[in-house]
């Protein structure tokens, strides 16, 4: 099997085999596979040179793709059905790049979270500063007594009764930081062992109306631990279950915006697969401008981002299918609709997808 490579300094060698197929090489590129037919040695320098040349300067796919994409709403998909496909980059590729770029910067500058903390009790933060009212309006009025003349007796049981109520409010304190006490503990365990109690009989009923949870056990057991989470837990659960499966679920969901399309436009004679395309564009475009929105913390630039998110889908529709102004807002509204509903089912879907990791590790 022959191996034989051209190197840079022996372009003008008689044309020998490719290294792939084996082919005959007439041109400096092979006519049967494909590649090129003068090799480099493998070196950063031409690993740079091959990212650099692919991607951005020498056939500028990239910046022709970017720019058709962001400013001429629905351009880049009437390219691709007219058959210039070579010069821009495939739609696939476009979707899962700037979607896996979007989730990125979303988890790593916490566009997502749904963690909650366990705050102070409203019961306690109250009694504890009306304590303090009285212990301050008490000294007051010590003070204040030592300066005036004798009290009559109806001031005196005006005093008397306004100390009872003082001290009422202090004992009703105590009763609350008593809590920390054993005595306490065990109120609060009592109460936790009712909660659980209430929680069991929820997933009891469930279980016997829908004998649902009893045919699946492992869920059955993931549900029982994820109830036991504190509630700062759960909103981790599902914070990793949206990170996690949400990438995936939006995904699932362009044949279903490509479907709405085809009811949308029955008669236009567009086949599914250019519906598809259209999918794919579009939800690549969002997913860029979503992206920008995350990174410029600037209020005027991303109320002009959102302004040319909305009113990107119903240009672009009107210049790929075509249509009256009316029919196409009419169209989009109709999408906007039901897509929404599907995204929305889509998240919700895989934050409790995360409920599946509770006990994995």
């Amino acid at each position: 099997m022959s191996t034989a490579v051209n190197l840079e300094h022996d372009a003008h060698a008689a044309p020998g085999k490719c290294p792939n197929c084996e082919a005959v090489v007439s041109g400096h590129y092979c006519s049967n596979c494909g590649q090129e037919a003068i090799l480099h040695h493998a070196s950063t320098r031409e690993f740079l040179h091959e990212f650099v040349g692919h991607y951005v300067a020498l056939e500028g796919r990239l910046w022709g793709t970017v720019m058709r994409l962001l400013f001429r709403p629905g351009a880049l998909t009437l390219e691709y059905i007219r058959g210039r496909r070579v010069r821009f980059v495939q739609p696939l590729r476009l979707y899962l790049t700037l979607s896996l770029l979007f989730f990125a910067i979303m988890k790593f500058s916490g566009g997502f979270s749904l963690n909650t903390q366990d705050n102070d009790k409203p019961e306690t933060v109250v009694a504890s500063s009306a304590a303090d009212i009285a212990r301050n309006a008490a000294k007051v009025q010590e003070k204040a007594s030592e300066k005036i003349k004798p009290l009559t007796p109806e001031e005196v049981r005006g005093k008397t009764a306004a100390e009872a109520a003082i001290d009422d409010m202090q004992k009703d304190f105590k009763l609350e930081e008593s809590s920390a006490t054993p005595a306490g503990a065990l109120s609060k365990a009592k109460s936790k062992i009712e909660s659980k109690s209430e929680k069991d009989f929820n997933l009891n009923v469930m279980d016997k109306d829908g004998d649902f949870l009893n045919n699946w056990p492992a869920l059955k057991h993931k549900w029982q631990a994820f109830e036991d989470l504190p509630g700062s837990e759960k909103g981790k659960v599902f914070t990793e279950g949206f990170y996690h499966y949400a990438p995936y679920a939006i995904f699932c969901l362009m044949p279903v915006f490509a479907l709405f399309l085809k009811v949308l436009y029955l008669g236009s004679g567009k086949r599914f697969g250019e519906h598809l395309l259209f999918a794919l564009h579009t939800n690549a475009f969002a997913f860029f401008i979503y992206s920008v929105i995350l990174l410029v913390p600037s209020a005027f630039a991303g109320f002009v981002l959102w302004c040319w998110l909305l009113g990107y889908l119903p240009w672009a529709m009107r210049r790929v299918y075509g249509g009256s102004r009316w029919g196409v807002f009419f169209r989009w509204g109709t999408l906007m609709t039901f897509y929404s509903m599907a995204v929305g089912l889509a998240i919700l879907l895989s934050m409790l997808g995360g409920i599946m990791s509770v006990g994995a590790h």
